[in-house]
Parts: C-alpha cells; structure tokens; sequence
C-alpha cells in the first residue's frame, strides 16, 4: 500500500516538475535576449557604410571587405555616405566600387569643411598608365552627387523596417544630421525613421582602455566632437563601438600587402596601402574591425561588454557605465579573437573581385608600386 501510496507521489511530483518547468522555459524563451538585435535573418545583412575615406587607408581595406562579404553573399552595399570633405573621396570610393564590379552603389557626402585636404592617396584616382586611367570611376561632376543625409533618408525609407545595419568608421556628422532631418518625402523626422529602418549601429569610435596608461581623445569622436556627443546621446537604436584599444591590437600584416593582391598589375587596396603607410608598417585595423563585426556578430570574434550608456565629455573622453536596459556596448576580444580577426581580415580583403583569376605576377612587377 505505501509503496503503491509513494510510486503514485512520485509519477504527481514529476508531472508537477515537469509542468513548472515547461512553465518556467515558456516565459524565458517569452522574454528577448538583450543581444537579439544581433540575431542573423538568414538573408543578406542590408548594410549602408559611413567613412572618412581619405584620412587613413584602413578605411579602403574595410570597403575591401565589405565587397568580399557581398561576393559572399553576407551582405548587401546599399550605399557608402562619406564624412571626409573632399571631392576626390566620392570618386575614390565610387573607382574601388567599379574595381569589384558595383559602379552602381549610391555614393553621399557632406560639406562639412572637415578634413578638406586631399590627403596621400586620393590622388589614385587620376592615376594613369600611359593614356590609360588605372581606376575609372563615373563621377564627372562632385555637384551632382547627392548630400549625404539626403541618401541616408532615400536608403532607410526604401528598405524594410528594422533592416538596416549602419557601419559608420568616421566622424558622427553624418548620423548627428540625419537626427536632425526633418519629414519629407522619405518619411518622418529623423530619430523616427532611425529607429522604424535600423536594426543597429556599428561604429569605430572612441576608446574603453587606457592607452599607454591614459585617457585617449580619439579621432572620429574629436574632429567632430558635437556630432558624437549627439549620436552618443539621442541615437535610438542599440550601438556597438570598436573602441581605439581593439584595432590598436589587431594590426594588418604589411606582407599580405606584399604578396595577395598580386593577381592584378593595379590593385586600388594595396596602391592605397603602399602611399599611405607603406610596408614593413603594419597599419592597426581599426574599420575593419567596425565591418567584420557589423555583418558577422555571430562567429565569436569578440565579446560585448555589459549593456551601458556611453558618454562623451567636453575633452572628447568617452567612458561606458553599465546599465541593465543599456543599449550601448563596446568591443572586447581575447587574445585567441585577436589572432582569429586578423586571419580573417586578411582573406577578406584579399579576396579577388569576381571574375578576376588570382594568378600571381613575377617578382618584380609585384613590387613594382
């Protein structure tokens, strides 16, 4: 009888354990993840790049990845807005789009009077063998291509909602504007368009670990310390930063320079490369980072700090302070990460456009640059 009274307990408190638990996982899995807005669709990540291009040569290698990650599949370049004020940056970026075959993605810029020079490897796009232009590039005229924000309203507004993935590796000038768009054709006022298109910010900015035992000011937060501050303050979706520390540590090896983008007599990456901080420098990679992470969140390349609030200060310091319901994060990565990234940043940006054979040239002409 006990035995018959204790096997029947059993089978009740089983059921009961059983029940709580279905309970217990149907309210957890009810309950989104703070990270879900890096869960992968499946479909190509819509990505639209926001760069400096001009002022460093890391941004180059980091529209060398995106394309190698369109090539892919991954992703799709719906449009590169730049925040570097010289005309020759458009045309830069737009001779790189028609080396891989995409003359046709939609190019903004700002007038910002920041950055105005034309820096050292700009003039690549005039650049000639003979009679021959060495990259061509369809931008005739600087007047006719369009404002920057005016693209960023025309791109969000044509895509679906929550779609949108925004790599900004340059100053904040150009989102710190589009926050302040009015409605128009393209759809409500700013910060709502924001946060109806985009699903979230990736962007190379400001730094989370002393730097040589200091505070560091770093660069696309103080050339326009204003718009980083607004974009800090008022952006509506979740941001992730690259902090100065991580690109710092992951540098590009200058002998990949020398020996993968021999399979053409002219590669615009490595030309670039070469005028700007020509080997043995190996230049950190810094957009790069921004990139990999902004269409591959998911492969375990770095770790996310605790959810936060970033702030940027008068000097240009910016600090996080974690926060449950936080939607900033910041970069981290192991040493084990550290070595992976820059394995795979290397194969990325190496990779041949489609349809150019990779077929090495002799000794000497691959260094002939």
């Amino acid at each position: 009888m006990f035995q018959h009274l204790r096997r029947r307990i059993t089978r009740v408190w089983f059921l009961a354990s059983a029940i709580a638990s279905a309970v217990i996982a149907t309210d957890v899995m009810a309950q989104p993840t703070e990270h879900d807005f890096l869960q992968q669709s499946g479909e190509p990540i819509r990505l639209i790049y926001d760069t400096d291009i001009g002022n460093d040569v890391d941004d180059v290698l980091a529209l060398g990845v995106i394309h190698a990650l369109q090539t892919r599949g991954e992703c799709e370049l719906l449009g590169v807005t730049i925040t570097k004020d010289h005309p020759d940056a458009a045309r830069f970026v737009n001779a790189v789009n028609h080396f891989y075959g995409r003359g046709e993605i939609p190019i903004g810029v700002c007038r910002s009077g920041v950055t105005p020079d034309r820096g050292k490897f700009l003039p690549l796009v005039d650049a000639r063998e003979g009679d021959r232009i060495l990259y061509p590039n369809s931008i005739d005229d600087i007047d006719g291509v369009p404002d920057a924000v005016a693209l960023l309203r025309r791109l969000l507004s044509q895509s679906p909602d929550h779609s949108v993935v925004i790599a900004q590796v340059g100053f904040s000038t150009n989102l710190a504007k589009l926050l302040e768009s009015e409605a128009d054709d393209w759809g409500p006022a700013g910060p709502e368009l924001v946060k109806q298109k985009v699903r979230w910010l990736s962007l190379m900015a400001g730094a989370f670990e002393p730097i040589n035992g200091n505070d560091h000011r770093e660069y696309n937060v103080v050339m326009d310390l204003p718009a980083a501050q607004k974009l800090a303050a008022r952006w509506p979706t979740p941001l992730v930063y690259s902090g100065f520390e991580i690109g710092l540590s992951i540098t590009y090896p200058s002998i990949s320079i020398l020996e993968d983008y021999n399979y053409v007599p002219h590669h615009p990456l490595a030309e670039a490369y070469m005028l700007y901080s020509p080997p043995p420098h190996d230049r950190p990679n810094w957009d790069l980072t921004s990139v990999l992470f902004a269409v591959r969140p998911h492969r375990d390349y770095f770790s996310l700090s605790a959810p936060g609030q970033v702030g940027v200060d008068e000097q240009g310091i910016t600090t996080h302070a974690a926060q449950g319901g936080g939607r900033h994060y910041f970069l981290i990565a192991t040493d084990e990460q550290k070595a992976r990234v820059r394995e795979v940043l290397v194969a990325l940006a190496s990779q041949p456009p489609v349809g150019v054979s990779a077929e090495p040239l002799s000794g000497t002409a691959a260094h002939e640059r």
